[in-house]
Formats: C-alpha cells, structure tokens, sequence
C-alpha cells in the first residue's frame, strides 16, 4: 500500500469527500487536518486526502463526478 495524495481540500470539504470515498469502498484519510489547531488558524491551511496509489483514478473520477 503507498498512498498518494488526491488533492488539497477546505478541512469541512475534506471530510465530506472522504465521507464520500469510503462509502464507495475507497478508504482514505486526511493528512495535516490539525496544523496549527493552537492559534486558530487551521481553517486556513488545505487538508491533503490521501488514497492508495491503486484507488486514484477511481477517487479522481468520483471527484470528477461530484464537482
């Protein structure tokens, strides 16, 4: 398994899309959702979601789709 990263998302857009993923069988997880929680800034920073390398193009389309 290598993940890899499917792309950059708001934190709330994040979640909703690996909500998504994982409903169609794809598990995914999201990377740097706690960055600089202390200060209040982490709404600011992009929540990379990560897939397996095998899971992207299926995850792509699903991003594709929903867009």
């Amino acid at each position: 398994m290598s993940l890899v990263e499917l792309g950059r998302f708001a934190r709330n857009e994040a979640h909703i899309l690996i909500g998504r993923l994982e409903s169609e069988g794809i598990p995914a997880i999201a990377f740097d959702g706690e960055t600089s929680i202390g200060d209040g800034s982490y709404l600011f920073i992009p929540v990379r979601v990560m897939v397996d390398d095998s899971d992207l193009a299926t995850a792509r389309a699903i991003v594709s789709a929903s867009a």
